[in-house]
């Protein structure tokens, strides 16, 4: 199922449209005097009265509910879908009808209301568009419909087809238009008619335009099989949005906005750049070269003898430009010596070969870096790594491939390039990694010092905590110097007394989590703004991480901290759950379910969490306070939430490893999600629509493979208690146990291969 859902100022000509086809039924009113003895002439007026009490221009809804072509439902199962559909939209208690039409092979209904309530005020319409795909899901499945197109995929235009409708099918030619010309506006920044023409004749559209006392209008007409067009229909009926005056005022805004003379100047440098790197090029190779080395979707234009005059690039941005607007000196014709060739060759004497090839390099120490699990410094790595590995890794690099393809030397001459780029790129990049590496280290000792001049813990815990908080930061002290958890090679003076170190070191944190938490430390401790802090979803679970850091915090740092984590989770959380959300109620319900909860302070909606170790609450967004005071039924979802909340507390889920697992889960981390349900028990925090789509698309088979390792293991385990007992009357080595999966390490990498890195808390 598709829903449409359009907004109008007038409601006169959406009644007359939906009411007078001849192939058409009225399946019922709502909220009307009567459901049964309503005429349109009535409702009529009752809409044109309630729309009038306000000036919004979004004062009427017109709604479409569009079934697949083969799928049925009675006029009494419509009914009730429209009903449905319109209860979770939010205009439950608004006056509208539902029609069915029957002049296209898809079955479907319309619906028309106002978006004006009794009381002069408007309905909240904030998300409606996802509100609405989360209803269409909702009811998919309540009435055993298709599924609808994943809108998380990037729309396309429809491929080169011709339309299958004749040019009598004034409905179909209509809804097929709108669709082609809507999705070419979003696709494209059309800057012009005469650029959106080109985008629609490949879809058999044809534009027209005529200008009349100063204004432009427009017309539409298509192509069909059996060679003649569709009338022309103008451009308001096919759409008001797609009439000639709107569709000026978009191409005036694409025409004059500041990021286009970015986009050009970009553009220019990356093709100049292509200039530099080629001897010659063939037009022909043009696109795939410009695809490969810079990421460009480029087409080449030809003149009527076939020969190649121009190139126009189409722009991540949004921007169709031909090579003449982007730079004249770029241009094909400008360079004949360059492009009059059948031969693609790359400029082997030219200086960005050789920052081609450094890149190379440089890519490849950073490549096998990251796989080595970063056991050393980077500089380290950098010094200690052997040319084989390093070789091995260019080679199979795809700006390596790209350039042996268009370069035509022999190996040996290309491993002597190499060798000429080898010193100058490790001694380079060996300096600028150990400066940045070292100034990091500083950055960390003097954020230990700030930590113990401010009184970040409090006073009674603070010497046995500074160990931990030296291991959050990835230090550790050698001696009086303070050094890399994992190098001696930089080492700075820091002066803090003895410090006490545990018996056994035995948690571990992942890079990304110390990262995280130095700069929410540094942010709390030097009163930066939010915005200077930037802190990430993932800074919530920092307490997790780091419990007895986090836990010896002194209140005012803490109650810092819980803010501003909250609200930066809090406003991924809403990102992530508003696909699902069929109402304001669903928005409250969703994050209650997770352990969050609304409150009234004063004339504010604050968000509070069943996690802070303080309670804060964080003021949400007036236009999502707007959003969830629409509810009808907002005062009883508030009450309810003590009874959602109580019923994580009894089921021991009031912890952040529930939340954890449940961020996992929404992360698509299906297996790591898994491990945590299987062997520790925990169970994630999500409301059970959400709990129920992840099952759906992955979780439950994790569970399941996580479940059987789970026996194996303790057969395995068995066997080799029994082999180890052997081996020790044997004299053989000790046994040492395999290191569990631990679901807490990083989400993003792996590192369960390193053994004694657990994570316990």
């Amino acid at each position: 199922m598709i829903a449409r859902v359009l907004y109008r100022n007038n409601v006169q000509g959406v009644l007359k449209y939906v009411s007078e086809k001849s192939q058409s039924t009225i399946l019922g009113f709502q909220n009307t005097y009567s459901d049964t003895n309503t005429d349109m002439k009535f409702f009529g007026r009752v809409l044109y009265h309630l729309g009038n009490r306000h000036d919004s221009e979004k004062r009427y809804a017109h709604i479409s509910l569009n079934l697949p072509r083969g799928e049925h439902l009675n006029d009494r199962e419509f009914f009730e879908l429209s009903k449905n559909y319109m209860e979770h939209m939010g205009y439950g208690e608004q006056p509208y009808v539902v029609i069915r039409h029957h002049d296209t092979k898809h079955e479907h209904v319309h619906i028309v209301s106002s978006t004006i309530k009794e009381d002069c005020l408007q309905i909240n319409l904030s998300n409606d568009i996802r509100r609405s795909i989360a209803t269409q899901r909702y009811l998919e499945k309540e009435f055993g419909l298709s599924p609808s197109p994943d809108t998380k995929q990037t729309r396309e235009l429809p491929k080169y087809e011709m339309p299958e409708f004749r040019n009598r099918d004034i409905n179909g030619v209509r809804f097929y238009i709108q669709d082609i010309v809507n999705t070419a506006l979003q696709k494209y920044k059309v800057r012009s008619f005469k650029e959106l023409k080109e985008h629609l004749k490949n879809h058999h559209i044809e534009l027209r335009t005529v200008e009349r006392n100063g204004r432009i209008g427009v017309s539409y007409g298509v192509a069909v099989k059996d060679g003649y067009k569709s009338r022309f229909i103008n451009g308001y009926t096919v759409h008001p949005q797609l009439s000639g005056p709107k569709l000026q005022k978009v191409f005036e805004q694409n025409q004059s906005s500041k990021l286009l003379p970015m986009v050009k100047k970009r553009l220019e440098k990356q093709i100049d750049t292509t200039h530099g790197l080629f001897k010659t090029i063939n037009p022909e190779d043009l696109p795939d070269i410009l695809e490969s080395y810079q990421k460009l979707d480029c087409k080449i234009e030809y003149d009527e003898q076939e020969n190649p005059v121009d190139f126009t690039i189409y722009d991540k941005s949004g921007y169709v430009l031909k090579a003449e607007e982007i730079a004249p000196q770029v241009t094909i014709h400008k360079n004949p010596e360059k492009f009059k060739t059948e031969h693609t060759e790359i400029y082997v004497e030219s200086k960005q070969l050789k920052l081609e090839l450094q890149k190379c390099i440089k890519e490849a120490y950073e490549e096998t870096y990251q796989s080595s699990g970063r056991k050393l410094l980077f500089s380290e790595h950098i010094d200690r790594l052997s040319v084989k590995p390093l070789v091995k890794e260019i080679t199979r690099s795809e700006r390596f491939l790209f350039l042996k393809k268009y370069l035509y030397i022999d190996n040996r001459r290309m491993g002597n390039m190499l060798q000429e780029q080898f010193d100058i790129v490790k001694d380079k990049l060996y300096i600028s990694e150990a400066v940045r590496e070292e100034k990091e280290l500083n950055k960390k000792a003097e954020l230990i010092k700030q930590a113990i001049d401010k009184q970040l813990f409090e006073t009674p815990k603070e010497k046995g905590l500074l160990f931990e908080l030296m291991h959050s930061l990835g230090t550790k002290l050698n001696g009086d110097n303070l050094c890399y958890a994992n190098s001696n090679q930089h080492q700075i003076k820091l002066d803090i007394g003895k410090v006490q170190y545990p018996e056994q070191i035995d948690f571990y944190a992942s890079p990304s989590f110390i990262q995280e938490n130095e700069k929410v430390l540094d942010g709390i401790l030097n009163e930066k703004t939010e915005k200077e802090i930037s802190p990430s979803p993932t800074a919530i679970f920092l307490p997790l991480m780091f419990p007895n850091l986090y836990a010896a915090m002194a209140r005012k740092y803490r109650e810092r901290f819980e803010r501003l984590s909250l609200k930066s989770y809090c406003q991924y959380a809403e990102r992530k759950q508003v696909s699902f959300e069929k109402s304001p109620k669903d928005c409250i319900r969703f994050f209650n379910a997770k352990g969050f909860y609304f409150e009234s302070k004063q004339v504010r909606l604050c968000m509070g969490s069943i996690y802070s170790k303080y309670p804060v609450g964080v003021p949400i967004a007036p236009k999502m306070q707007a959003y969830l005071e629409s509810s009808p039924a907002f005062n009883k979802v508030m009450d309810n939430q003590t009874k959602i909340l109580e019923n994580i507390e009894i089921s021991g889920r009031d912890t952040l490893k529930s939340l954890w697992a449940g961020h996992l889960l929404e992360r698509g981390q299906y297996k790591k999600a898994a491990y945590l349900t299987v062997l520790e028990g925990v169970k994630p925090n999500l409301p059970m629509e959400i709990l129920k789509h992840h099952m759906e698309n992955g979780f439950k088979e994790a569970l399941g493979v996580v479940s059987q390792k789970q026996v194996d293991r303790k057969q395995a385990s068995l066997l080799r208690k029994g082999v180890h007992a052997l081996d020790n009357l044997l004299g053989g080595s000790s046994y040492k146990e395999e290191e569990m999966f631990n679901g807490f390490k990083d989400e993003f990498t792996d590192f369960s291969k390193y053994k004694s890195n657990g994570l316990w808390l």
